[in-house]
């Protein structure tokens, strides 16, 4: 670590600090700013010139003196120091306790930013993860090593939503080998506590490890966040062989950060304002999960993000769709009926979900049951749009069919509280229930040794 340090800042603005250049620093190499009181600040260089250096400072640039700021570089990026203890533990974005016990002290420390596991080195994502949540387990199934994000809105109960997945989530076969890497991002003081306690009460703290930046933390810690995460869970599911669910929330405000700080920089905007790079931004945290060749342990990830005004064309949910593996969208119109989870279940989608289910994961009616479900639903919706158009009374007698299995899958599938954790098997007996709503005939995704087995159908309905 190099001991020399500089006096040479010349501006300051908002977060970042303009140096004089000419010093050999590197990009992405971690500062210590030293001000007039002997308070050191934390900072990275994020651009470097022959005539000039910007460095980002993590706790703002206020009330610093120029000309009586040491700038001093430690020639080295920021590092991660990682252990077993760091499991029931919650650090910030640089891996400082924010639980006030002690830091983790281990000689082994890694370079946060990590890379993108090679193409070459991947394994094919495989093995039913169960959330307990019918409309994901049921219908949008998560597999292990797959990117399935949650599109939600403001006002919906994306946090619940995490929170209820962290407590439940588990795989049916290896429970003791499954962790939870939890990330918030940019969070109110009420949603950390609330993060903090349902963990806590719920016992399942010891086996999660939390990072959270509160919303009045510096913006760079909330782009350090998620790669402080992932290199946690990295160790933890190659080097302890652990499988590890990464769950991050909410990636909207690592964006928006990423675009304040692109902006200071004087980056050229592209779509919305944000930077170019947002697509290879996002790609190098969502391409850190996944299953590796020859590795026992694996990472897959739920990254939620909020559209802003609902708009799944805008550039976050846009680009994240291109780079991960489906979608789970929440629904206004269902959370304003009081349903939750607010699934919406047409835009929904994993398009892993086949390599997942079936006869040796789930069970053997599981993929035509989802099948099944979703064109029941889909015809249930246009009898139901024709039904506001000439009213219910004058729909056929089989639209009217349809027209209450719509009703009873938002209302007993959909619906589900935050407490209740189903497992596959209760949600595919309770999909076969909804599914007896409606004659034999109706049903042309399934098997007739399926219908036979699982459908009981009341002549007299």
């Amino acid at each position: 670590m190099k001991q020399i340090e500089y006096k040479h800042v010349t501006a300051a603005r908002g977060s970042l600090l303009f140096l004089k250049g000419g010093t050999d620093a590197a990009l992405g190499e971690r500062v210590a700013i030293r001000d007039i009181d002997g308070n050191i600040r934390n900072g990275q260089v994020i651009k470097t010139s022959d005539k000039m250096i910007l460095v980002q400072v993590f706790e703002s640039t206020e009330h610093i003196d120029l000309e009586n700021t040491w700038i001093r570089y430690l020639d080295e990026p920021f590092e991660l120091a990682l252990s077993p203890d760091m499991l029931g533990r919650n650090f910030n974005g640089i891996g400082e306790p924010r639980d006030n016990r002690p830091p983790i002290v281990s000689s082994l420390v890694r370079n946060v930013n990590g890379s993108p596991i090679n193409p070459a080195a991947r394994a094919y994502p495989r093995e039913f993860i169960q959330t307990g949540i019918s409309s994901i387990d049921g219908l949008n199934s998560l597999v292990r090593g797959q990117k399935l994000p949650v599109f939600s809105g403001s006002g919906l109960p994306h946090n619940r939503i995490a929170a209820q997945i962290v407590r439940q989530a588990k795989l049916p076969d290896e429970s003791s080998n499954f962790v939870i890497v939890f990330a918030a991002m940019g969070v109110s003081h009420s949603d950390a506590r609330f993060f903090e306690t349902e963990f806590e009460s719920s016992g399942v703290l010891r086996n999660v490890v939390m990072f959270t930046n509160l919303a009045n933390d510096p913006p760079m810690e909330r782009l350090i966040l998620p790669r402080t995460a992932l290199t946690a869970a990295e160790y933890l599911a190659y080097d302890l062989d652990h499988h590890v669910l990464v769950v991050i929330t909410d990636m909207t405000n690592y964006a928006e950060a990423l675009r304040e700080i692109a902006t200071e920089k004087g980056d050229v905007p592209s779509r919305k304002g944000y930077p170019g790079y947002l697509y290879s931004d996002l790609a190098e945290i969502y391409e850190r999960a996944g299953r590796v060749k020859n590795r026992h342990g694996s990472i897959t990830m739920i990254p939620i993000l909020s559209m802003p005004s609902d708009d799944i064309t805008h550039p976050i949910p846009d680009l994240t769709g291109y780079i991960t593996e489906g979608q789970i969208v929440m629904s206004r119109e269902l959370h304003s009926k009081s349903v939750y989870p607010p699934v919406n279940v047409p835009p929904s989608l994993s398009r892993l979900m086949k390599d997942g289910i079936g006869k040796e994961y789930t069970r053997e009616d599981h993929p035509h049951v989802a099948s099944q479900l979703y064109a029941s639903y889909t015809r249930a919706l246009e009898a139901r749009n024709l039904a506001s158009i000439i009213g219910a009374e004058e729909l056929s007698q089989r639209d009217r069919r349809f027209l209450a299995f719509a009703e009873a899958f938002e209302d007993r599938f959909v619906r589900q509280d935050a407490e209740d954790e189903r497992s596959i098997i209760e949600t595919l007996d309770l999909a076969w229930e909804l599914l007896s709503l409606l004659p034999p005939e109706a049903l042309t995704r399934v098997s007739e040794a399926e219908i036979q087995k699982y459908h009981s159908w009341d002549e007299s309905r």
